[in-house]
C-alpha cells in the first residue's frame, strides 16, 4: 500500500511539473501588403506584420500556441505549421481546401493547438496559391523548461531563412502558368533571411550578416523556405555539426556543406574558430531537372568582433549545381540520436500492415479547345502520384477534414491506388517522352488507413519529362526513412541496405533524383494529411495525394468537432 501511494504521488508530481512547464504562447500575423526594394525596383508582396520573412514563433515543447491570422490582403490565404504533428488538432493543419477553407480577405481565423514530442527547427508558411514566396518564418521548438539540449548549450540561436525572389507579382505568375500551361519561371535571386547579397544588382547593402566571437558556438537553425529549387549552403572556412533535422535529434555529423530541400530544415553548429575577420556565408542551388534556373548564390557576412573592413571576406567553394554525390552523401549519411539522449525518439516498428507503392511524375494535361497551351507538344503541364492527378476541391461546399467529419460524399474518394496502374521503367529516359504515358486522369483520392496501423511506402521517382530530386512532405507525422537509392526500387536487393535501428525521421525527404527512398511510419492522428511534393510548381499540378487515418476506439483517439470560427466555403 505504500508503494501504490508512493507511486501514485510521485506520478501526480511529474504531471503537475509537466504541466507547470507548459506555457500559452499567443501571437497575431496580420497579412496585408508591404512595398520593399529589391534587385533595383519597388516591389509590393503579402508579408506578415510587415516584414519579410515573418516574424519569429518561439515555444517550447508542450506548449500551446494560439495564432491569430489577419487577413488584410486581397487574397485568400490559409497558414500551414510545417512539421507539427497537430495530434486531435487537424483542423489547425492549414492546407486549403483540404483541413480548412480559406481565410477570405477581411476575415480573421484562430490557430489553436499543443505542440507534443517535438523539438527544434520546423516552420509556417501560407498553404495557398504560392503566396509562400513571401509568406513564411521560423518556428523554434526549444525543450521543455528545466530541459536541456542534448549538446552544449550553444552562446547564441540564429535562424538562417533561405528562400527565392521573383520580380514578378508571384500570383499573377501562377495566374499565367496555369492558363498557358508552361512551367514556372526562375526566381530572380535566391535569399538569406530575404536578403539577395551583394552579388546581385542593387543589393550591395542588402546583405544578411551575423556577428560572431572568436571561440563561441552558434546554433544556425537552417529552412529551406525556397519555393522550388534545392540549395547547398556554407560558411566559407568553417565546418558545421549537425545536431537534428525536421526537428528530430540525429548522430552529430560534421561536414562543411549542408544540403536542404524545400520544406527541409537543419540545425547546426559553428564555432567561431578561425583568424578574425569576415567569412562569406551562402546557398547555391542544386538542380536535377534540365530547366532555366538562378546560378548566382545568394551571400550574407559572418563577422567576426574585431575584424576591420580593409580585408575582402572569403568566399567558400561551393559545390557543383548538379552535384548529385555530395547531396546524396549528406542526405544518407544522418542517424537518429539514440533514445539515451533523444527524449522523443520512438523504436521503428518492425511489422507492416500496409505496403504501398508510389510514383511521381511530370504528366501532361490536355489543352482545353480554341486555347493555346505552352506545354510540351502543344498540351498544359502537369502532375501525378501513382498516374492520379491530384485536383484540390475548391468549390465543393466543404474541406476534406469536414467531409471526414461529417461521413459527406462528394467532396474526395478512398480510391487512391496501392500502386501505379502500369509497370514500366519507371527511370528509363528513353521514355521521358512517350506519349502513352504522359497524361494521368485529374481526381480528388484518398487513401484510406486504420488507426495505428504501420505503412511503409516505396518513393519511386520516374523520368517522365525528365529526371528530378523531389522533395515529398507528408503532414501531420514524421516517417522513418529506411533507405535511399537509384534507379528502380528491387524490394530483392534493396531491402537489405533498410536501417531499422536508428534511421533518420523527417517530414520532408529529398527522393533522390532517378531513384527512390523507402519510409514507414505508424498511422496514429485520426483525420486527413496531404502529401505531396514540396516543389510548389508541382503542388498545383497534382502532385499530391491525401491519407484518410480512421479515428481509433477511444474518445482521445478520435477527432474532435471543428472549432466554432472555422472558415466557411
Amino acid at each position: 500500500m505504500k508503494l501504490f501511494v508512493f507511486s501514485l504521488a510521485l506520478a501526480l508530481g511529474l504531471l503537475a511539473s509537466s504541466l507547470a512547464s507548459a506555457a500559452i504562447v499567443e501571437h497575431t500575423l496580420n497579412v496585408k501588403n508591404l512595398t520593399v526594394e529589391r534587385l533595383c525596383n519597388r516591389h509590393v508582396i503579402t508579408a506578415v506584420n510587415g516584414s519579410y520573412p515573418g516574424p519569429t514563433i518561439r515555444v517550447n515543447e508542450g506548449d500551446t500556441l494560439v495564432v491569430h491570422v489577419l487577413n488584410n490582403s486581397p487574397h485568400n490565404i490559409t497558414i500551414h505549421w510545417h512539421g507539427i504533428f497537430q495530434l486531435l488538432s487537424g483542423w489547425a493543419d492549414g492546407p486549403a481546401y483540404v483541413t480548412q477553407c480559406a481565410i477570405r480577405p477581411k476575415h480573421s481565423y484562430t490557430y489553436r493547438f499543443t505542440i507534443t514530442g517535438q523539438e527544434g527547427t520546423l516552420w509556417w508558411h501560407a498553404h495557398s496559391s504560392v503566396l509562400r514566396a513571401t509568406v513564411y518564418g521560423a518556428l523554434l521548438i526549444r525543450p521543455r523548461r528545466s530541459y536541456n539540449y542534448p549538446f552544449l548549450k550553444p552562446y547564441k540561436e540564429v535562424p538562417i531563412l533561405l528562400g527565392e525572389w521573383w520580380n514578378d507579382d508571384v500570383v499573377e505568375l501562377e495566374d499565367k502558368v496555369t492558363s498557358t500551361g508552361e512551367g514556372f519561371p526562375p526566381s530572380d535571386a535566391f535569399t538569406i533571411n530575404g536578403l539577395p547579397g551583394n552579388l546581385y544588382n542593387c543589393s550591395q547593402n542588402r546583405m544578411f550578416s551575423l556577428k560572431v566571437m572568436q571561440g563561441k558556438t552558434y546554433l544556425l537553425r537552417i529552412i529551406n523556405a525556397a519555393v522550388n529549387t534545392e540549395l547547398f549552403f556554407k560558411i566559407a572556412n568553417h565546418k558545421f555539426t549537425v545536431v537534428a533535422v525536421d526537428a528530430g535529434y540525429i548522430n552529430p555529423y560534421v561536414t562543411d556543406v549542408i544540403v536542404i530541400a524545400p520544406g527541409q530544415t537543419a540545425d547546426a553548429l559553428f564555432t567561431a574558430d578561425q583568424p578574425v575577420g569576415s567569412y562569406y556565408m551562402a546557398a547555391s542551388p542544386y538542380i536535377t531537372q534540365a530547366v532555366p534556373f538562378e546560378d548566382t548564390p545568394t551571400r550574407g557576412l559572418v563577422v567576426y568582433g574585431g575584424s576591420s573592413n580593409s580585408a575582402a571576406p572569403l568566399m567558400p567553394s561551393m559545390p557543383a549545381f548538379n552535384d548529385t554525390p555530395t547531396a546524396h552523401k549528406f542526405y544518407t549519411n544522418i542517424t537518429s540520436l539514440p533514445t539515451k539522449f533523444n527524449p522523443h525518439w520512438h523504436s521503428c516498428p518492425l511489422s507492416v500492415d500496409e505496403h504501398m507503392f508510389i510514383t511521381f511524375s511530370l504528366n501532361l494535361e490536355p489543352c482545353p479547345e480554341n486555347t493555346t497551351c505552352l506545354g510540351f507538344f502543344g498540351q498544359k503541364l502537369s502532375a501525378s502520384m501513382n498516374n492520379e492527378s491530384f485536383v484540390v476541391p475548391n468549390g465543393r461546399g466543404m474541406s476534406m477534414l469536414e467531409a471526414f467529419f461529417n461521413g459527406a460524399s462528394g467532396v474526395y474518394t478512398a480510391d487512391f491506388p496501392d500502386k501505379p496502374p502500369l509497370e514500366f521503367d519507371y527511370t528509363n529516359q528513353n521514355l521521358s517522352f512517350d506519349q502513352s504515358l504522359l497524361f494521368a486522369p485529374k481526381s480528388t483520392k484518398v487513401k484510406k488507413l486504420k488507426f495505428n496501423s504501420t505503412v511503409e511506402i516505396v518513393l519511386q521517382n520516374t523520368a517522365l519529362l525528365g529526371i528530378e530530386n523531389h522533395p515529398i512532405h507528408i503532414h501531420g507525422m514524421n516517417f522513418y526513412v529506411l533507405a535511399q537509392g537509384f534507379g528502380n526500387y528491387n524490394a530483392t536487393r534493396d531491402e537489405a541496405k533498410f536501417n531499422l535501428v536508428n534511421p533518420q525521421m523527417r517530414n520532408t525527404i529529398a527522393v533522390p533524383v532517378g531513384g527512390w527512398a523507402v519510409v514507414r511510419f505508424k498511422a496514429k492522428n485520426p483525420g486527413i494529411w496531404l502529401v505531396h511534393c514540396h516543389f510548389d510548381v508541382h503542388l498545383p499540378w497534382g502532385m499530391t495525394m491525401a491519407f484518410e487515418i480512421e479515428n481509433g476506439p477511444t474518445p482521445s483517439s478520435t477527432l474532435p468537432p471543428p472549432p466554432a470560427d472555422l472558415p466557411k466555403c
